[in-house]
């Protein structure tokens, strides 16, 4: 079936794109909503540009639409992205990293479902420790580009997920309720390299913004 993913760049679109292929799927774009309001209920925002560097490496054309990000009403703008890529690509259904979110779940379904498209969420209700070690298990490189909980702070910018921070995130659960894989916000991340790339990108360093316990990293990747 041909698919389109919404894609973020971060480790729960790529891996989804990534298990969708693997059934047999054709991944005929990627579709990437770049929100100006960092603070999206829908939308990742953290080093959302290096999502044309990841395109570019996955060799898979990218449709991105600009939202305002105003609550509901960006779903508008996503809901006119999809339709984009019906039309241009011919896709049958869209692949979402929705790991737990209703809210997200929801919303894209509808949208879908309008479109006459399958809402396709590979990732659904798996337990988020072993999706963590199933990243590892399958070659995913990913850093860390946002935190928005506490006791996390800017020292975890940057950070690869590997098996002490999967440790880390474990203690984190149970010491203070932050989700380990970050679907309540936590954290955000960014894939520098995973079975879907043909090239490896490169973490140069990016500017980083934020205080207390929130802090986002504008990464910028060759």
């Amino acid at each position: 079936m041909k698919l389109g993913v919404l894609f973020s760049g971060g480790k729960d679109s790529c891996y989804a794109a990534y298990l969708a292929k693997k059934k047999g799927n054709e991944i005929s774009c990627l579709i990437s909503i770049f929100s100006k309001n960092r603070d999206s209920w829908m939308f990742h925002t953290p080093s959302i540009n290096c999502v044309k560097k990841q395109a570019s490496v996955m060799k898979i054309p990218i449709i991105i639409e600009e939202t305002k990000g105003k609550k509901e009403k960006e779903l508008k703008d996503l809901e006119r992205a999809v339709r984009k890529a019906k039309i241009k690509f011919g896709i049958k259904g869209i692949v979402t990293g929705a790991l737990a979110s209703n809210y997200q779940a929801s919303r894209i379904k509808k949208i879908c479902d309008k479109l006459q498209l399958k809402s396709i969420n590979p990732l659904w209700g798996k337990n988020q420790i072993s999706l963590l070690r199933e990243l590892i298990r399958n070659k995913f490189e990913i850093i860390i580009t946002g935190v928005s909980a506490y006791p996390l702070n800017e020292k975890w910018l940057g950070r690869k997920i590997d098996n002490k921070f999967i440790d880390d995130a474990f203690e984190l659960e149970k010491l203070y309720k932050v989700n380990p894989a970050g679907e309540g916000g936590e954290f955000e991340s960014l894939v520098l390299n995973c079975p879907l790339f043909f090239k490896r990108l490169e973490f140069k360093g990016g500017r980083i913004e934020g205080d207390g316990n929130s802090y986002r990293l504008e990464a910028k990747v060759e």
